[in-house]
């Protein structure tokens, strides 16, 4: 199975759900690192789809979002956040990347202009299609599942944890929800 990869913000493809992942689900994992622009991020995972043809798309936070404006037809999201030009204007200014990128960047800028690139794309709305939406119970950063599941009836299912999910959790329940959806066996 191969998998691309969406990691979220102030992040790359280094984070670790990507080698988590490749562990649990023994999948081959495509994290690229994401640019921060949406329009860029856009174009450049509809590139990656065309050439390295993966079987699904997993997103986690921002990378959920931008999964969702992909549209591609088995995706999985985990806490995607819906509203990323709300977040984003609460970290306005420099941010420092928590994870390495391979072009050695270590900060990148939030400016209005960034916030209202997003915000187009959330008043564009999302793909019509049927994405799995996984949830954690105790998310302190983003509350998005109740309006997912008004989206995408049937398709939002919660697990016990914080917005990023640690390994015991991937393992007891992400996995187990990401290869029943991939297998076509996820119940609406």
């Amino acid at each position: 199975m191969r998998i691309l990869f969406l990691h979220g913000l102030a992040s790359s493809g280094a984070y670790k759900l990507s080698d988590m992942l490749r562990i649990i689900l023994k999948a081959d994992v495509i994290a690229p690192d994401l640019p921060i622009h949406p329009g860029a991020a856009l174009s450049l995972l509809r590139d990656i789809c065309l050439q390295e043809q993966p079987d699904a798309v997993v997103g986690l936070s921002l990378g959920g979002f931008l999964a969702l404006q992909l549209g591609f037809p088995r995706t999985v999201v985990i806490n995607p956040d819906l509203h990323v030009s709300r977040l984003l204007r609460q970290f306005m200014g420099p941010v420092e990347y928590l994870s390495p990128r391979k072009d050695g960047k270590t900060h990148f800028l939030i400016s209005e202009a960034l916030c209202q690139e997003y915000e187009q794309l959330e008043a564009s709305g999302f793909r019509v299609f049927s994405p799995l939406g996984l949830f954690a119970t105790g998310d302190e950063l983003i509350r998005c599942g109740k309006e997912f599941g008004l989206l995408y009836p049937g398709c939002a299912k919660e697990y016990p944890g914080k917005h990023l999910p640690t390994f015991p959790e991937v393992k007891k329940h992400l996995a187990p929800a990401i290869l029943e959806y991939l297998e076509g066996r996820h119940s609406s």
